[in-house]
């Protein structure tokens, strides 16, 4: 069994252009990112997927595997399954560019010891969402799941809702999900659900049309960065050495 992260990493971001390639005391985002996915035993390889030569010249200024992709995904699955068409793997674990503070322990969480059953295999790692700010924020994206653990829903609205009680764990997805080769053919094969559309999370399409998502809840947190503000607050974390969560 081979399995391979794939980091995607879009230039064109609409709010925060150059994301990738944000100053992370001193080197770019994507390099830690990179750097801690290398640490992995679990991994046979690491690369990074982009669309723009300014993230590939820093690839290879940084001694970081890439694939070139298309510009025309507007999804990270998009871009990985571009990946599978050109790097051979049995699963592929789509670790995003933004979260800088991703600890590789929590990918024993999710990628398993021998090849599933399932040829469309996918699943997600979750997290516990500790404060009702963070329930009500559209950036969440809620996940809802039945007694095995199979996600049943992913909303942005506060999902599901306490009207009988407030004796509920809300979860959301994270950027660590992981796909078979079969599941990222299947999703460009098929056309966007009416669900994923309205709730903007590419993972509906394999719900809506049957296929089981699996969802593991992790206690390794992260910091997505999505704004200079978030940069910030990662760059004081690091600098305080403080990230790791064991």
């Amino acid at each position: 069994m081979k399995t391979i992260a794939v980091i995607p990493a879009r230039y064109a971001s609409s709010r925060m252009p150059g994301k990738p390639l944000a100053d992370v005391l001193g080197k770019p985002m994507i390099w830690w990112v990179y750097q801690e996915a290398k640490k992995s035993p679990l991994l046979d390889d690491c690369l990074i997927a982009t669309d723009d030569q300014r993230i590939a010249a820093a690839c290879e200024t940084h001694g970081m595997k890439y694939c070139m992709t298309s510009p025309d995904h507007d999804t990270p699955t998009g871009r990985i399954w571009e990946v599978s068409t050109k790097v051979e793997a049995d699963l592929y674990l789509q670790v995003m560019g933004d979260e800088p503070l991703i600890n590789a322990k929590a990918f024993e969480l999710i990628l398993p010891k021998t090849l599933p059953e399932d040829p469309f295999y996918v699943a997600v790692l979750t997290n516990r969402m500790d404060h009702p700010a963070d329930v009500i924020d559209f950036s969440n994206q809620k996940v809802v799941t039945n007694a095995a653990r199979e996600i049943l829903m992913i909303s942005r609205s506060p999902i599901p809702y306490p009207k009988g009680t407030l004796d509920f764990d809300y979860e959301k997805v994270t950027g660590i999900q992981l796909y078979s080769r079969r599941a990222l053919q299947f999703y460009h094969d098929t056309p966007k659900s009416a669900l994923e559309l309205a709730e903007e999370n590419d993972m509906m399409r394999f719900v809506e049309n049957g296929h089981k998502v699996h969802a593991i809840l992790s206690p390794y947190k992260t910091v997505s960065v999505d704004t200079p503000k978030d940069l910030a607050l990662v760059n004081e974390i690091l600098k305080g050495g403080s990230h790791a969560q064991d």
